[in-house]
């Protein structure tokens, strides 16, 4: 069912708002055939972005074929490498005989071959003879550059979830081959014809990728996406509500988007929830009780954030809803218990791993999720208003 606030799917055109600059920065580097990172919190717009990019570059730019897959799902190293060539192969193929003829073409002599019965059983493109050697890895990661170069097609790949090869059995099996071959690609190729877009819901995962282990350092650019205004937050969700003849007060909508740090995700869905609570001229009790059933939704999640915290990380999370961020202070290791500041940088460590807080180039901490932000201080710590 159509609706003006959408929260499950990605969203392009009227229902984009915001960060225009952003997306002229991607469209601007796609269409120069640079490699990007994008790494934002689940839910934080990084697929709209990309979507809106190609939207506005369908009639202004040379058509570029896009190919995606997600390693969400993916645990080993030979799972990561078959999926990725398949999804290449699929990019300028469609038919089995093209298949095989690329495997043949791009891949001959390595490990990986195209399987008929495989295809046929499983739709599976690579198949392996034999155990994959170094030189399979690195012929199938440069499989795009060699597909585009030859045939002149400007091809751009969409890899999402990719901290998650930091989950498989030697993630250096993947990142440092890749590394190599696409600094070896931009060194030997004048103009690309191929490009990836790194993304990612793991923001710390990600920053060890590409900011901690220094791979891929200048040659992919990390695309940052911004807060959206208050003010366009506000004139979206009033245009929704007018569509079906509802009011808000402005005012109202204001304390929302703080409470949810400009979160479109948590707005929209926020909206959808006062939206079907409502008739006419919307009330403050009906943002409470939409805000009661969103914690209700959510707050499961957030017991079991908690529940899988040692007592050291929640007594550095209350030092964070207290606004303390010198953790390594005595006066702030003895008040919540931190034993040391080694200690302290243990405890650090593990809630980034855990993808609760993300630390700035100062060392300031933020929560990276806005409700939980919320409940945490109100309902786990009780803390005052």
């Amino acid at each position: 069912m159509d609706t003006p606030f959408p929260y499950d799917k990605f969203v392009t055109g009227k229902n984009f708002i915001g960060r225009k600059a952003e997306c002229t920065v991607l469209s601007n580097l796609i269409a120069q055939h640079e490699h990007v990172a994008l790494y934002e919190p689940p839910k934080a717009g990084k697929t709209s972005l990309i979507q809106q990019a190609m939207y506005s570059m369908r009639y202004t730019q040379r058509a570029i074929t896009v190919g995606q897959f997600s390693v969400l799902n993916l645990r080993t190293v030979d799972e990561f490498l078959a999926r990725y060539g398949a999804t290449v192969i699929r990019m300028v193929a469609s038919a089995p005989t093209e298949y095989a003829r690329i495997v043949q073409d791009y891949l001959g002599g390595t490990h990986f071959v195209f399987d008929p019965e495989a295809f046929a059983n499983s739709d599976e493109i690579l198949s392996r003879n034999w155990d994959l050697d170094e030189e399979d890895v690195k012929a199938v990661l440069r499989l795009p550059f060699r597909l585009a170069a030859d045939r002149g097609n400007p091809l751009l790949l969409v890899i999402d979830e990719f901290q998650n090869v930091l989950e498989t059995e030697d993630g250096d099996r993947i990142l440092r081959p890749l590394d190599a071959t696409i600094k070896e690609e931009a060194e030997q190729q004048g103009h690309k014809g191929f490009s990836f877009i790194f993304c990612g819901s793991m923001v710390n995962a990600m920053k060890q990728i590409f900011e901690t282990s220094r791979l891929f350092h200048r040659y992919v650019t990390r695309v940052r996406l911004s807060s959206v205004d208050e003010r366009e937050i506000v004139d979206h969700v009033v245009r929704g509500f007018l569509s079906g003849g509802k009011v808000l007060d402005k005012e109202l909508l204001l304390g929302a988007c703080r409470l949810f740090r400009n979160d479109l995700w948590y707005i929209n869905n926020f909206a959808a929830i006062c939206d079907s609570m409502s008739k006419g001229y919307i009330m403050e009790p009906v943002l409470v009780d939409a805000l009661g059933c969103l914690l209700s939704i959510h707050e499961p999640r957030f017991r079991a954030m908690v529940c899988g915290l040692t007592t050291h990380q929640v007594n550095l999370l209350r030092a964070t809803a207290e606004g303390n961020v010198r953790f390594s202070a005595s006066e702030v290791i003895r008040k919540y218990g931190l034993n040391s500041s080694a200690n302290v940088k243990r405890v650090k460590d593990a809630l980034m791993k855990k993808e609760i807080l993300v630390f700035d180039e100062e060392d300031q901490p933020e929560f990276l999720d806005p409700l939980f932000e919320y409940w945490i201080k109100k309902y786990y710590f009780e803390l005052p208003e």
